[in-house]
């Protein structure tokens, strides 16, 4: 299948052109700013469907609006019309239709003639209203507010909020890209009105507030919950914002006569992630905890886990090396340590259900 992107160089045409562009059975057409207007109709003539995000927000110019948003997209749709077939389009609107501004008029004269196509032709239109879009590829300081607050915030630069209160209705753009990709198997004649799904909602003072959060936990090494939903989106596209030298930082490192020791990272309520090293010979714990666990994994070396339960005095050993694989649980109750019994520098990976607090450490020394 061949898709004509218009609007490709823009921050959703981006998008969409790179998630085609891994799918075998899709071949991409262009059409950019760049382009002229007489070449719109031979891109049409060669394509099976047109996604169509060309348009205008900011110009320099009220006219403009006119011209890129609704004399282009009735252009587009004569082109198709004298192709002799009914190709599918996506049109890109906006939530700003509903508004008399001249950018929301001109969007809704858009919708108009996409609506007028399709009761003509039967051509297959599927118009989807779009409010604030984010996430990687969006240009900062233009008209996204994510943008802007993720790239400066990034790069320390400062924002600006003039009412926090300001509630913005957003969507990501990889759930975006991904209701293109499913629309493009289910076109039906005639106009089809459609959403993005999730849609998210945030106040501006919220917003901020969670980026910032993002910049902290390099520091306090902290995770935010990022594994799902908005916050998982907010981050990825926080980060993509990085200058290269921003790519690496340093964490603490302890050393003593023992081998080193590095928190790598914490989280709200699920633990925290750190890895030790230990020279031949050296043991390292010796004590037990009341409600804290551990997972340990030998990275590399060989290691001799001892356990005593403390009310019992059993006691119980375990073997294992970085050629394992092996996890090595601690169980409260329990004293334990452990043993760099190998010829070489043992490195091991911790993970303990709880972050540390030097206050209330639930780490009792006690030998085995």
């Amino acid at each position: 299948m061949r898709i004509l992107i218009t609007g490709s160089q823009g921050f959703i045409g981006k998008n969409l052109g790179v998630r085609l562009g891994e799918l075998p059975e899709c071949e991409v057409e262009q059409f950019t700013r760049k382009d002229n207007l007489s070449v719109l109709a031979e891109k049409v003539n060669q394509v099976d469907m047109v996604v169509h995000l060309a348009g205008e927000n900011r110009p320099k110019d009220v006219a403009e609006f006119k011209k890129s948003n609704v004399t282009l997209t009735a252009s587009l749709c004569e082109c198709i019309y004298r192709s002799g077939r009914k190709i599918p389009l996506i049109l890109a609107s906006s939530i700003q239709a509903n508004f008399s501004t001249p950018y929301g008029k001109s969007k809704r004269e858009a919708e108009q003639v996409v609506e007028k196509f399709a009761l003509q032709t039967g051509n297959p239109i599927a118009i989807y209203r779009l409010p604030n879009v984010f996430g990687k590829w969006c240009k900062p300081n233009y008209n996204s507010v994510v943008a802007t607050f993720c790239h400066n915030i990034a790069n320390n630069l400062p924002i600006k909020i003039n009412d926090s209160s300001t509630s913005l209705r957003l969507v990501y753009v990889d759930d975006v890209v991904s209701e293109f990709l499913s629309k493009i198997d289910s076109m039906v004649e005639g106009v089809q009105w459609c959403k993005i799904t999730p849609e998210y909602s945030i106040t501006l003072g919220e917003l901020a507030s969670q980026i910032y959060e993002f910049k902290n936990c390099r520091n306090s090494l902290i995770s935010e919950r990022v594994g799902v939903g908005f916050v998982r989106a907010l981050y990825a596209t926080y980060v993509s914002y990085f200058p290269k030298n921003k790519f690496v930082y340093d964490l603490p490192r302890y050393s003593d006569e023992r081998g080193t020791f590095v928190e790598m990272l914490k989280t709200v309520d699920s633990g925290q992630f750190s890895y030790f090293t230990a020279y031949p010979g050296v043991t390292r714990g010796g004590h037990y905890h009341h409600t804290k666990s551990e997972k340990f994994l030998v990275i590399k070396g060989s290691a001799r886990f001892c356990f005593r339960d403390i009310l019992t005095n059993e006691k119980y050993e375990i073997l294992t090396s970085g050629d394992m694989a092996q996890v090595v649980e601690t169980i409260p109750g329990w004293t334990h340590n452990i043993t760099n019994v190998g010829d070489d520098e043992l490195v091991v990976m911790l993970w303990a259900s709880e972050n540390f607090d030097r206050i209330k450490p639930d780490t009792v020394a006690c030998e085995i």
